[in-house]
């Protein structure tokens, strides 16, 4: 049997192989993904990364061992190809396929998922964004280069491979402190992209790598370019400034209805939306934390508050029909997690609250504001972040809604950055929030354990709402080592329903996501899910990685006729079997961004 080499074939058949040209739709123009961004990044350091638009870069970049599909968020192949279960549940094996490379053109090997796990493990300042995805492992080493071993402490249901981004062992254990690395430039990684420069304020450079193992995105990069707010991102996707532009306003959204060039898309969201209450912060040694209200350590007083609050209103006039009313953490994208039992709803019931808080002891004043156990005026700070126009218009909401069960409120927004580092430190008594939530739960049941409170700094672990409680650890632990998926989805329901019933987060509402892209220069954005899915912050890199430059997917003249596409995809291996030519198509990439998924 001998092989007949490419071009030889080729030219027999009469077939000449073209390349595609990197063009846009615009002649000359930059085939550069153009992204429009106002938030904030808090680092670029996978270990410390927290914020939604500091993670989506990191996932970008680094891969998982399994990601979350494009399809339905199920498992995927990651850098792991494969991996299994040991009957007893306490031992997980990943295969790290030969001939993968970082895109310095180092080998990929479970050394660098080891070196991962071992450097979460053994260093708490490590620990920040990751800390709870590792608490239940024992070990994890390389077996060889194609196979790592991760030794569980007790049996588990989440995959211990996913959501935990794998870095260069080459590249990070050469760092006398990584915790202090600020990986803003000429990264290494493994991902679709590659964070190439960082201009804090300004913009984010990201490059193809070129080495990805699913092959090279058909982009050349994505570049992150800041606007101040909302409607200066809108006017530079209508100018054709920028190419992508995400976290719409009802209003912003709508107004691009029919836009030349423009299309438009609002996706089942990962996200929620919340009220958060200041129930006493405390730092990992059980000290005060910060400068809440103590009035707010009293239930009654969260669940009169959580009574008063129309999420309907909130949904139709704020949000403009584009939510769905808010309860537990669990947004309705994750069927299996979502939900509360109906008599568990808490009401909307102004007079309901006020009989309450007259109840527990809460006596009203004569000028309408109620006063606490110590004779002071029942006042409340509400902050919010100023890049956010939904956060002050539901505060003009809460406001009258709060007065007329006698709590008076004031109403600050600030920066991303100060609303990050007050909210971690304790320092509020109200204030709005979100978080994208991930397939499998158990993370963010993680960052409301007992376990879970920062240091005094706000440095170490990570607390969704500086709040704890005993028997949502219980179910916490319980739903973690439960293997029958549908027990399991109870657990989690239970859980969850406990810090709902405390009133410690107010889940107002589940946002559609709100974008638009310039499809006369972009195309083949995938989405996740599929159905009714979101294009921009998924939990995987799928979205971008699917963009196509519109001139690319165009028949380009040649002397087949053929598409451009289908010749420029595929390769040609040819193989002489008993004197007989046969001709194997092997798919190089895929023609599709579904092809992706």
């Amino acid at each position: 049997m001998g092989l007949i080499a490419i071009p030889a074939i080729v030219a027999a058949l009469a077939v000449p192989l073209v390349t595609a040209p990197a063009a846009s739709a615009q002649e000359g123009s930059d085939p550069t993904l153009r992204v429009a961004t106002s938030s904030d990044i808090d680092s670029l350091n996978p270990f410390l990364a927290v914020l939604a638009s500091s993670t989506n870069l990191v996932g970008l970049t680094y891969e998982r061992l399994v990601e979350w599909g494009a399809e339905d968020n199920s498992e995927q192949p990651g850098m792991a190809s494969e991996w299994s279960t040991s009957p007893d549940g306490l031992t997980w094996e990943y295969t790290i396929p030969e001939g993968r490379e970082w895109s310095d053109g180092e080998p990929i090997t479970a050394e660098d998922a080891a070196w991962t796990f071992t450097a979460i493990i053994e260093n708490e300042a490590l620990q920040q964004a990751n800390g709870g995805l590792v608490t239940n492992i024992e070990s994890a080493v390389a077996v060889d280069d194609d196979t790592l071993e991760i030794r569980l402490k007790e049996p588990q249901a989440p995959n211990p491979g996913v959501d935990l981004p794998i870095v260069p062992a080459h590249i990070w254990s050469e760092l006398d402190a990584p915790e202090e690395y600020a990986n803003d430039e000429d990264v290494v990684g493994s991902g679709p992209f590659l964070i190439s420069s960082y201009d804090e304020g300004q913009s984010v450079e990201l490059i193809a790598n070129e080495k990805f193992w699913r092959g090279a995105p058909t982009i050349p990069g994505i570049r992150y370019v800041y606007y101040k707010n909302g409607d200066a991102q809108v006017q530079a996707l209508k100018s054709g400034e920028v190419d992508v532009v995400s976290g719409l306003t009802p209003a912003q959204y709508e107004a691009l209805d029919g836009a030349d060039g423009i299309t438009l898309n609002a996706g089942a969201g990962r996200r929620y939306s919340a009220l958060s209450l200041n129930p006493g912060a405390k730092d990992a040694t059980g000290a005060p934390l910060g400068d809440g209200n103590p009035a707010l350590q009293d239930p009654a007083v969260r669940r009169a508050i959580a009574m008063a609050i129309d999420k309907q209103t909130i949904v139709d006039r704020v949000k403009q029909g584009y939510a769905k009313i808010g309860a537990t953490e669990i947004p309705p994208v994750y069927p299996a997690y979502f939900g509360i039992d109906e008599d568990a709803v808490i009401p909307f019931d102004p007079d309901g609250a006020n009989a309450l808080l007259d109840e527990a002891g809460y006596e009203m004043g004569a000028d309408g504001i109620r006063v606490d156990k110590a004779g002071n005026p029942l006042e409340f700070r509400i902050m919010g972040r100023s890049s956010n126009p939904a956060h002050a218009q539901t505060a003009e909401y809460l406001q009258p809604w709060l007065k007329d069960i006698g709590i008076a409120t004031s109403v600050e927004m600030f920066s991303d950055n100060q609303v990050n580092d007050d909210s971690t430190l304790g320092k509020y008594d109200m204030y709005f929030t979100g978080w994208g939530i991930g397939p499998d739960p158990d993370f963010q049941l993680s960052i409301n354990t007992c376990s879970s409170f920062p240091n005094a700094d706000g440095s170490g672990a990570l607390s969704e709402s500086n709040w704890c409680s005993p028997e949502f650890d219980e179910l916490f632990t319980a739903q973690h080592t439960e293997l029958d998926p549908e027990r399991r989805a109870e657990l989690v329901k239970e859980a969850w329903a406990v810090k709902y019933d405390d009133a410690v987060n107010l889940v107002l509402s589940y946002d559609d996501s709100l974008e638009a892209y310039r499809s006369d220069r972009f195309e083949g954005f995938t989405k996740q899910p599929a159905e009714g899915g979101i294009i921009t912050n998924q939990n995987g890199y799928w979205g971008f990685y699917g963009a196509t430059p519109v001139a690319s997917a165009e028949t380009v003249g040649n002397d087949t006729g053929a598409p451009t596409w289908l010749i420029v995809s595929i390769v040609a291996a040819v193989v002489v079997v008993g004197g007989v030519i046969v001709l194997v198509w092997r798919r190089k990439r895929s023609a599709t961004a579904d092809d992706r998924a």
